[in-house]
């Protein structure tokens, strides 16, 4: 039989413990819920399947560490970085690769997905599989966010913030176009919308 400790130094640690592990669910759950609202776009609202938008993720994620930690930038000039990197990658993949319809985009999009994971974890100076370590926490105002409330806080924020953005995208022209590729390119093109061009913006 075990026999637990009720002493309140082991209640305390284990307290502890559990609050760490539920803000690392929220916090994992809030960036994913980024990745997720792209998705909707890209998917559920333009009709186009990929199955490499985790490899943009990444891109941003080694971007933005390896900035910080190697070159000492800011975090934030690394987040910064980060995203005109991923921005830069996706609009040149996209233009290679949204020419394709049927099962050939998300096979290409899988091939590439894979090349990418598979060059940044071969890759010594990125810390191969282990990754960067030791990447700082972001400052606000002179104070440090580390992972507790404050970057809980501001993570959503951004995604009530993205999801706002989607929602007042929708509703606008452009909105109206991407909604218009799910139904397929001719009725689209014969209205003059360009299709290439809002499937290269939402990818």
């Amino acid at each position: 039989m075990s026999v637990v400790d009720p002493s309140p130094r082991t209640l305390k640690v284990s307290r502890g413990t559990s609050d760490k592990v539920f803000r690392g669910v929220i916090l994992a759950g809030a960036m994913f819920s980024l990745v997720v609202l792209g998705l909707v776009l890209l998917t559920g609202v333009g009709g186009l399947t990929s199955f490499g938008q985790a490899a943009f993720a990444g891109v941003g994620a080694y971007t933005t560490a390896y900035l910080s930690t190697v070159m000492g930038l800011s975090p934030w000039l690394g987040l910064a970085a980060g995203l005109g990197i991923t921005l830069v990658l996706a609009l040149v993949i996209g233009a290679l690769t949204l020419r394709m319809s049927g099962h050939y985009l998300p096979l290409a999009t899988i091939a590439w997905g894979l090349s990418l994971n598979y060059t940044m974890a071969n890759m010594d100076w990125l810390g191969k599989y282990d990754g960067i370590l030791g990447v700082p926490s972001l400052e606000l105002f002179g104070n440090s966010l580390g992972s507790g409330r404050g970057l809980h806080d501001l993570i959503w924020i951004f995604v009530l913030l993205a999801a706002l953005g989607v929602t007042h995208l929708l509703d606008s022209r452009p909105g109206r176009a991407i909604r218009s590729l799910k139904s397929g390119a001719t009725m689209a093109e014969a209205m003059g919308i360009s299709t290439f061009r809002y499937k290269l913006v939402v990818f």
